[in-house]
């Protein structure tokens, strides 16, 4: 096995800091993000002349990977690229990364920490609205983000990062196919565009739900849950995305859910007036009990937790409650998990994770504090 290179410097990470707030994509208020909750753009990319991931040696994934890294820290994403090895990675590390979409679960593999193939890495900045996985299902995983439904910028910060780093590696083109991939569904442009809506009136209207996956699949676009592929649907968030590139151009995969998420978004919106309309007193009970179990609850587990903080979100955004506003409501999203929650309330130094009754009573008592009167 070859010897690992001095690493190149950065700035250190330290777990509580990173929990502690939310990228910039959750903080801020985008179009249309009373129903659309952010945008995505991620790009597959291969170098050329190196064996795919699935066929890659331990040695030659950790020469690419140092040969990655000075490219992703010259790229300066936010003003300072961080850089973490999954290898050297706490369990506790790689479930914040995966809890903040910034790496997937098959990159981190909290459950099989110790078959993971060497050269993992995540590349992120301050915002965390650009970050890079390195050698998951491709060398490099380009992600982009945006607030609300801006694909645009989504698309433009993904391109912009793209076309810096295929200055300086270059990547597995075919000139027939397009970007090769380790997945063929990928090949082509390489790219896969989505949108994490909230759908919580649809979600109550079960039928109308069904016809929204329906559209989706007729349009070429796939339904997932908050997590992406393999993930299931948890606070009323659906990640919806297209599934094939090849013979498609970036402008027409954008396009693709340009033309459906705003059919989505008047569909939700139209029922969220139906159920006020037709079930106000209904509809305040149901939000105002998530009010009161989440500010008196002394257990909590996770998806309870997101389906009460589901329920306040759509109260605030109909004027039924003001018991919290948008922005801690998308952070408490992310700190409710286990991996944030045990950084955010375990005591200093602790590094095993906690067993799940604990963590429920911690979940519990963090969003008492969090959502006080």
């Amino acid at each position: 096995m070859a010897p690992r290179a001095p690493p190149v410097p950065y700035s250190p990470l330290e777990c509580r800091a990173l929990a502690a707030h939310v990228g910039s994509w959750l903080r801020e208020e985008g179009p249309e993000s009373d129903v659309v909750v952010s945008c995505r753009v991620r790009l597959a990319r291969n170098v050329d002349g190196v064996h795919f991931v699935p066929k890659l040696p331990s040695d030659e994934a950790l020469r690419l990977t140092e040969r990655l890294r000075p490219a992703l820290v010259e790229a300066r994403l936010d003003g300072e690229t961080r850089w973490i090895d999954v290898a050297d990675a706490s369990p506790v590390l790689r479930l914040l990364l995966l809890e903040r979409n910034l790496a997937s679960r098959d990159l981190v593999r909290p459950e099989a920490l110790d078959r993971l193939l060497p050269g993992r890495a995540v590349a992120f900045g301050a915002s965390e609205t650009v970050s890079v996985m390195v050698n998951e299902e491709d060398h490099l995983r380009i992600q982009a983000l945006a607030a609300g439904f801006d694909i645009d910028l989504a698309w433009e910060r993904a391109r912009a990062l793209d076309e810096f780093l295929e200055s300086r590696v270059p990547f597995a083109v075919s000139p027939r196919l397009g970007y090769l991939t380790g997945c063929p569904t990928n090949v082509g442009t390489g790219l896969r565009a989505s949108a994490m809506l909230h759908l919580p009136a649809l979600g109550l209207v079960r039928r109308e739900l069904e016809k929204v996956f329906a559209a989706a699949q007729r349009t070429g676009l796939a339904v997932r849950g908050m997590h992406g592929e393999g993930s299931r649907a948890a606070g009323d968030l659906y990640q919806i995305s297209n599934q094939i590139t090849l013979g498609r151009s970036e402008a027409q995969l954008v396009d693709d859910l340009r033309a459906l998420v705003p059919v989505i978004v008047e569909f939700e919106r139209k029922l969220r007036a139906a159920l006020v309309e037709e079930m106000r007193s209904a509809l305040l009970d149901r939000v105002m009990h998530s009010v009161g179990v989440l500010r008196t609850a002394r257990s909590m587990p996770t998806d309870d937790a997101l389906a009460h903080l589901s329920n306040l979100r759509l109260g605030v955004r109909l004027g039924l409650s003001t018991a919290a506003p948008i922005a801690l409501l998308n952070m408490l999203g992310i700190q409710v998990q286990k991996g944030h929650l045990q950084v955010l309330t375990a005591p200093p130094g602790e590094t095993k994770l906690l067993e799940t009754s604990e963590r429920d009573k911690l979940r519990a008592a963090y969003l008492r504090q969090r959502l006080a009167t």
